[in-house]
């Protein structure tokens, strides 16, 4: 295409990359026609939306997720009751979610602030699927669907199923009552007495960090180990 290169990928250092599959450059634009370079434009700018969003890598929420119903099989009273609202959108707002909470307390909990139309979100998703089919039987795991429509969000957890349920939270209410919402996602992680020990903003870019923060907020004991 005259006036566009499209560089290659660069190299990527693990098996999760947000970098589009390709860089691409406009040269010798303003050489050309002004209705040919809005055109151009365009093409690049449509070419790097669909690099960057699109892409497979890493962020794969479509693709295969873990054997939940093999994988959490014998999970206490409290946790397998998560489990059975699996993928669920859940309505009550920070009410609704602070009894939970309390009724969880016993068992650390982490959760999860996102939105389908969060790209991050989506790209550290398959990351949440998987520690929470292997830490379910321990630690309870929430959503917390922001700023969000309730049919984009359905639409998505068919794509990226997760063996528990998600508090509806269009106006930020529980968002902002965790003190999170200023970029998604959020991570929040509580203790067995239910108290918010840890708040991580941003996304998770590797699942060995993510486990990292589980091991040391969630599943800490009080002498400051793992459990």
């Amino acid at each position: 295409m005259p006036g566009v290169r499209f560089l290659p990928r660069r190299s990527q250092s693990g098996p999760h990359t947000s970098e589009p599959n390709a860089r691409i450059v406009i040269t010798d634009v303003l050489d050309m026609p002004s209705n040919l370079r809005i055109s151009l434009v365009a093409a690049a700018l449509a070419a790097v939306a669909v690099a960057g969003c699109g892409s497979s890598e890493g962020g794969d929420y479509g693709g295969k997720h873990p054997d939940y119903a093999r994988a959490l099989a014998g999970s206490p009273a409290p946790l397998a009751s998560l489990h059975a609202q699996g993928n669920q959108l859940l309505p009550g707002g920070a009410d609704a979610y602070e009894e939970r909470i309390a009724a969880l307390r016993g068992y650390p909990v982490v959760v999860n602030v996102w939105a389908s139309w969060c790209g991050p979100c989506r790209f550290e998703f398959p990351e949440f699927q998987q520690v929470a089919a292997d830490y379910g039987k321990r630690v309870a795991f929430l959503g917390i669907d922001s700023q969000d429509s309730d049919d984009a969000a359905e639409t998505f957890l068919e794509e990226a199923p997760v063996p528990y349920p998600s508090y509806t939270d269009p106006d930020e209410e529980i968002t902002n009552s965790i003190g999170a919402g200023r970029g998604l996602p959020d991570t929040a992680f509580y203790d067995r007495d239910g108290e918010l020990v840890y708040l991580k903003p941003g996304p998770y870019s590797d699942e060995q960090d993510l486990r990292a923060d589980i091991e040391r907020y969630a599943l800490a004991s009080p002498d400051g180990k793992g459990g």
